[in-house]
C-alpha cells in the first residue's frame, strides 16, 4: 500500500519550477491568470430578465468583487445601472411563471405561494398563503382557472374565489389488497368459521358498514399509486377532462461508482456515492393519462410505433448477435417525452426516444383513446443528436404547435444540419422551414404569431446571431450585428433586446437594442478589472485547414509578432467532444485562452481546432466519431500539426498538445498512436478506457461494451499504452466524481507493467472534473509549462 502512494504521490513534489520561470518571457505569470477569475477578470452579467413592464433590466453581477454576485438592474429610461436591494428582490414577481391569452395578466411562484400580477396596473395579488411548495402554476379553461402542482399531485385554482379542486389523487408505493390466507392459514381459518358462528356475523356486519361507508362518501380522484416510480411532469388538457403525466422507473440493484474524500473535516476519509457505467440499466420514462370525467386512467398504446423492432447497422459486425428470425426481435425500450398541449383542443404531441438514442418519433396522442399517430420519424444509425432536437437528460427538444393548431414545428437533422419544419397532423405533410449549412436553435413563435424567432450560425460557424423569419418560412432577418456570439433575451413586449454578447478576446457583457434590423447596440456593462485591461489580449486569427479526407477544419490560431523558424507549437485540445471552440466569442476555457497568450509571448505558436465530433457543424461532423473514438477526431489533430509545419515554418519535432477530459483521452491517444508527430502532451482529467465512463454519453458514440467491444477496445488509450514515447504529464482530481480517479490509476498500473519510464503525475486531492481551486489550476499549468519548456525548445 506504501508502494502505491509513493506511486501516485512522488511526481507532485515541486521541482524545476523557479527555473523554467526565470525563462518567462512574458507580462503575464502563471500565477497571475489561475488567480480567482472573478478577482482578476471580473463578473460578467448573467441571469438576465426583463420586468413586465419593459422599463427594467435584471441580471446578476458583480462589480465590487464581493464573495458572490448580486441583483443589478438597468433602467431603460434613465439609462442608470443599480443595485437591487434584498428586500426588493424577495419581492420582485417571479422571473418564471405563465401568461393568460391575453398577455394581460401572469401567474407564478414565490416561497412557495402562488400570486398574479396585473401586468398594465403593476398590481399582485397573492392566492395562497401556506408552508406547501407550489410549482408549474398556469392558466387553463379558458384563463377562468389556475392549475398548479404540489406534492405530487394536480390542482386547480379559481383566482376570483380562491377556491382549490384536488384533480389527482396520486400517491406512493403500492396499493394495501386484503391479504389472504393459504394453506395452513387458510384451513384454520375456515374451521374457526365452520366452529363460530359468532365471527361470521361480526364479518357480515363489518362488510356491511365498509359498503355503506364507500356509499356515503363524496367522490373522490381515483388513487393512482406510483409503486417504486417517482413522478416526472403533470398536465392538465386545454378542456381539463384529462391529465397526462410521467413517472421515472429507475433500475433496481445496479451498482454505481463510488469516490473517495481524503481530505475531509473530520479526519477521515468519506466515501460518497457517484454515478454508475455504461451498459447499466438505465432509467425507464413511462407515461400516462387520467381521465377526470370517468376517473380512470387511460394507458397509452405504443406497440403501433414504426420501427420498434429494427436493429441497429453495427450489429453486421457480430453475426453470432444477429437473431436467426424475426420472431426472437423485441421491442425496443422507449422513452415518452412531453407532452405539448394544443391550445384549445385535447391533443398532445409526445416524442418517443429509442432507450439505444438511434430513433425519435413525434407523436400526436388522443387522451381520450390512449392512442398514438405518426407525425415524424428520425433515424440515425449513429446517434440522436443536434441543437433543439433533444434527447439528452429526457428532453424532449424546441417543439410546439403551430398559429392555426393543425400543425407542429419541431427541429429535425434530416438535411445535415438542424433546421426547422412543420408537420400537418391530418395530412402529414411536412414542411422545410428553414434550410442551408447551419444550425438553428432557441426557437420560439412572437407574441403576434407571425414570425418565428430564434439564433443561427449563418454567417460563419463560430457566430451567433438572432434572426426573425415569417412563421411559415421565408426570409431570414438578422436583427444583431455584432461579431461573436449574441444571446438574446426579448423584451415582453419583442420591442427591445437585452443582449449578452463577447468577441473573442473580451468577456461577456450586456447590451442593449431595439428589435430592428441595423439598429445599434449599446453597451451597459464594463466587468472587466483595471488589471486585467492592461493587457494587449490576442484576438486569434481565424483559420480553416484541409484534413487528410478533405473536410475543412475550422481553427484558431495563436501566433508571436516575430515567430521563429522551426519553433515550437503547442495544439490545445478541447473537451466534451461535442462543444465549439474555435469560435468568435469568449471561450468557456478563458483559463486556457490565457495560457494560450502567455505561451505566445514565450515564442509558441498555438493552434486549437474544432476537431470532429465538435459542435457547431450538422450532423455528420457531430457523428464523425460514431465507433471510432480517437479516429478522425485524433487525425484532425495530427493533420493540424503537419498544416502548422507546411504553413508556419514549425518545427515537425517540436509540436506538443495538451486538453482536459475529452482533450486529455485524445492527448493520450496521439502520445500513443502518434509518436511522430507529438513529442510531449498533458493530458488532463483524462478519460483512459471508455467501459468505465457514464452510460448516457458513451452509448450513444460507442454503443455498449457487451453489445459492441470492438467500438471500445479501437476507441481506449489503455489499449494503445505501449506505443508512448515522447514526454506524458497526466493531471487529475482525486474527488473527480465525472471522469473517476480510477481511470487514471488503471492506466497508471497499465504503464508501469509495460516498463514506460517517461510519464508523471500528478494528482489533486480537493478537486474534482473542473478544478476550482487558483493553487491547483497553477500548479497544474506550472507543470505544463515546464513540459513544454524542457521538451519543445
Amino acid at each position: 500500500m506504501k508502494n502505491l502512494l509513493v506511486i501516485l504521490f512522488v511526481f507532485c513534489v515541486f521541482t524545476g519550477f523557479s527555473q523554467i520561470q526565470k525563462n518567462n518571457k512574458s507580462s503575464l505569470t502563471i500565477e497571475q491568470i489561475m488567480q480567482n477569475p472573478d478577482k482578476w477578470i471580473g463578473t460578467s452579467p448573467a441571469g438576465i430578465f426583463w420586468d413586465e413592464s419593459t422599463e427594467k433590466i435584471y441580471f446578476n453581477w458583480n462589480p465590487e468583487y464581493d464573495t458572490l454576485s448580486s441583483l443589478y438592474s438597468y433602467s431603460y429610461k434613465t439609462k442608470s445601472i443599480e443595485k437591487v436591494s434584498l428586500e426588493k428582490k424577495i419581492n420582485l414577481p417571479g422571473k418564471y411563471g405563465d401568461y393568460n391569452s391575453e398577455k394581460t395578466h401572469k401567474v407564478y411562484t414565490r416561497n412557495g405561494n402562488i400570486f398574479i400580477l396585473d401586468i398594465k396596473n403593476e398590481a399582485e395579488k397573492q392566492l395562497t398563503d401556506w408552508l406547501e411548495r407550489a410549482s408549474s402554476p398556469k392558466f387553463v379553461l379558458g384563463d377562468s382557472q389556475i392549475s398548479f402542482t404540489k406534492d405530487k399531485n394536480l390542482f386547480l385554482i379559481d383566482p376570483k374565489t380562491r377556491l382549490i379542486k384536488q384533480i389527482t389523487n396520486i400517491v406512493s408505493g403500492e396499493e394495501n389488497t386484503e391479504h389472504k390466507s393459504k394453506g395452513q392459514a387458510k384451513w384454520l381459518e375456515e374451521q374457526q368459521k365452520e366452529l363460530f358462528d359468532v365471527l361470521n356475523k361480526r364479518e357480515a356486519m363489518s362488510k356491511a358498514r365498509k359498503n355503506q361507508r364507500k356509499k356515503e362518501k363524496v367522490e373522490q380522484p381515483e388513487k393512482i399509486y406510483l409503486g417504486k416510480k417517482r413522478l416526472g411532469e403533470i398536465s392538465l388538457s386545454p378542456t381539463g377532462k384529462f391529465v397526462i403525466y410521467s413517472t421515472y422507473k429507475s433500475p433496481q440493484g445496479t451498482k454505481s461508482t463510488s469516490v473517495t474524500h481524503h481530505i475531509t473535516k473530520s479526519g477521515y476519509t468519506d466515501e460518497q456515492k457517484a454515478r454508475t457505467k455504461v451498459g447499466s440499466a438505465q432509467t425507464k420514462v413511462e407515461m400516462a393519462i387520467f381521465s377526470v370525467d370517468s376517473n380512470k386512467v387511460v394507458k397509452i398504446t405504443t406497440d403501433k410505433i414504426p420501427g420498434l423492432k429494427d436493429l441497429p447497422d453495427y450489429l453486421k459486425d457480430y453475426p453470432d448477435k444477429m437473431p436467426k428470425d424475426s420472431s426472437e426481435i423485441k421491442d425496443r425500450t422507449i422513452n415518452l417525452l412531453g407532452p405539448v398541449w394544443n391550445e384549445t383542443e385535447d391533443l398532445a404531441i409526445v416524442v418517443a426516444l429509442s432507450a439505444d438514442n438511434k430513433d425519435r418519433w413525434i407523436l400526436l396522442l388522443d387522451p381520450a383513446t390512449g392512442e398514438l399517430d405518426l407525425l415524424d420519424r428520425q433515424r440515425d444509425e449513429a446517434w440522436i443528436g443536434g441543437p433543439g432536437i433533444g434527447g439528452w437528460g429526457f428532453s424532449p427538444g424546441e417543439i410546439g404547435w403551430m398559429p392555426d393548431g393543425k400543425s407542429v414545428w419541431f427541429h429535425s437533422e434530416e438535411s445535415g444540419y438542424s433546421h426547422l419544419y412543420a408537420v400537418n397532423i391530418d395530412t402529414k405533410n411536412r414542411t422545410a422551414l428553414t434550410s442551408g449549412k447551419f444550425e438553428i436553435s432557441n426557437a420560439s413563435i412572437s407574441n403576434d404569431k407571425n414570425y418565428f424567432y430564434f439564433t443561427a450560425n449563418k454567417v460563419h460557424p463560430g457566430v451567433k446571431h438572432f434572426y426573425r423569419m415569417p412563421v411559415l418560412g421565408g426570409k431570414l432577418t438578422q436583427i444583431t450585428s455584432m461579431e461573436g456570439s449574441c444571446e438574446v433575451t426579448l423584451s415582453p413586449d419583442e420591442k427591445q433586446l437585452a443582449i449578452r454578447y463577447s468577441p473573442a478576446n473580451k468577456p461577456w457583457e450586456l447590451y442593449i437594442q431595439q428589435n430592428k434590423k441595423g439598429a445599434k447596440a449599446t453597451q451597459i456593462t464594463h466587468s472587466t478589472t483595471d488589471e486585467f485591461n492592461k493587457y494587449n489580449w490576442r484576438m486569434p486569427e481565424f483559420i480553416t485547414f484541409k484534413a487528410s479526407d478533405n473536410a475543412t477544419v475550422y481553427a484558431r490560431l495563436y501566433r508571436p509578432d516575430s515567430p521563429e523558424k522551426n519553433g515550437p507549437a503547442v495544439i490545445f485540445v478541447h473537451g466534451a467532444g461535442y462543444l465549439q471552440n474555435a469560435h468568435k466569442w469568449w471561450s468557456s476555457y478563458f483559463h486556457e485562452y490565457q495560457f494560450h497568450n502567455f505561451l505566445v509571448d514565450n515564442g509558441y505558436t498555438v493552434l486549437d481546432m474544432d476537431y470532429r465530433g465538435s459542435a457547431g457543424y450538422g450532423r455528420d461532423w457531430r457523428t464523425g466519431i460514431y465507433r471510432n473514438m480517437g479516429g478522425k477526431d485524433l487525425s484532425d489533430n495530427v493533420d493540424g500539426a503537419k498544416y502548422l509545419v507546411d504553413k508556419y515554418n514549425i518545427s515537425p519535432e517540436k509540436i506538443g498538445l495538451y486538453g482536459g477530459s475529452y482533450g486529455g483521452f485524445i492527448t493520450l491517444m496521439a502520445l500513443f498512436k502518434n509518436s511522430e508527430t507529438f513529442v510531449a502532451g498533458a493530458a488532463l482529467r483524462s478519460v483512459t478506457d471508455w467501459a468505465h465512463y457514464n452510460h448516457g454519453y458513451t452509448a450513444n458514440i460507442l454503443n455498449t461494451p457487451v453489445e459492441d467491444s470492438l467500438a471500445y477496445v479501437r476507441s481506449s488509450p489503455i489499449y494503445f499504452a505501449e506505443g508512448l514515447e515522447g514526454a506524458l504529464l497526466m493531471c487529475h482530481g482525486m474527488v473527480d466524481d465525472n471522469v473517476q480517479f480510477q481511470d487514471i490509476v488503471r492506466l497508471t498500473q497499465r504503464l508501469i507493467e509495460l516498463g514506460k519510464e517517461n510519464w508523471e503525475l500528478a494528482v489533486y486531492p480537493v478537486e474534482r472534473h473542473g478544478f476550482v481551486e487558483p493553487s491547483s489550476w497553477t500548479d497544474e499549468y506550472k507543470r505544463i509549462f515546464k513540459l513544454f519548456e524542457e521538451n519543445l525548445k
